[in-house]
């Protein structure tokens, strides 16, 4: 089953950046599809290998934080060549 997945790492706490960045280098070293904009950062692919990455990697990044969240939405489907229709 193909899904996509729009993520948002929100560490709450001085010198965030790091984090955000490592967060997404690690998304991007994955093998997904990885689409990327201002706000979050979307993983599109296999259910069970897209949870296994997201398991380790969100994981890492909520270590490398004192307190932060993560947003996430996720849609039964791929929609990495979603294009507006108008």
């Amino acid at each position: 089953m193909k899904i996509s997945v729009e993520l948002t790492l929100t560490p709450l706490q001085d010198n965030y950046e790091p984090a955000i960045i490592n967060f997404i280098k690690a998304l991007r070293n994955s093998g997904l599809t990885i689409i990327e904009n201002p706000l979050s950062t979307q993983v599109y692919g296999d259910y069970d290998v897209v949870m296994k990455v997201l398991q380790t990697e969100m994981k890492t990044a909520l270590e490398a934080i004192d307190r932060g969240l993560i947003f996430l939405k996720m849609v039964k489907s791929d929609r990495s060549d979603y294009e507006p229709h108008f």
